[in-house]
């Protein structure tokens, strides 16, 4: 498996072209494969997966999970849109309290590498959507955190979103007291 790799602004974060197979009966796509992510010196280990089915409008997060439960998550649209949004939580980071948007699609195959420290959440722009995310922890209820979806400044391109309570209640990021460290980056593109 040959995974095109791109640094993005936020140090650690990157996009991942994966590789796909398209013919007459549409496309096959690999997610991943650990061989692969270790020649690149990208975390291998992902103990839980998940995926979410979301309408049109939904905006869920920026979620997170603090020490010694934080994790790396990948993340990729396999069905719809959606508005992308992810926010550095690490002091010493010279990105720290920034945020990268993205633009993710179920028939574009890339995916995100989202290292500790990062809060993600996204915005369904299609009818529905469907995320994929592998996690490199266990989840731990305890350790579940977020940070209010618009007190980051992030240009949500929609007018009354729908959005949990859970994510609502959530602390502004100028209130929240994060627990992360920047740490030098350990990824390679090569």
């Amino acid at each position: 498996m040959d995974i095109q790799i791109r640094k993005t602004f936020l140090p650690g974060c990157l996009l991942i072209r994966l590789p796909a197979v398209n013919d007459k009966r549409g496309t096959f796509v690999k997610i991943f494969h650990a061989e692969a992510f270790k020649r690149k010196k990208l975390e291998t280990y992902f103990p839980e997966e998940y995926y979410s089915f979301s309408y049109k409008r939904v905006i869920r997060g920026l979620h997170f999970q603090v020490p010694p439960y934080e994790h790396t998550k990948l993340v990729c649209c396999i069905n719809g849109i959606i508005f992308d949004a992810i926010v550095d939580l690490r002091k010493g980071s010279p990105t720290f309290n920034q945020y990268m948007t993205f633009i993710l699609k179920g028939d574009d195959p890339n995916l995100l590498f989202i290292p500790p420290g990062l809060a993600h959440g996204f915005l369904v722009q299609s009818e529905y959507a469907i995320m994929l995310y592998k996690v490199s922890s266990q989840y731990s209820p305890m350790h579940d955190r977020g940070i209010l979806w618009n007190s980051v400044r992030i240009p949500w391109p929609v007018t009354s979103p729908i959005v949990s309570e859970r994510d609502q209640s959530f602390p502004e990021l100028m209130n929240f007291k994060t627990p992360f460290v920047f740490k030098q980056e350990k990824t390679t593109t090569t």
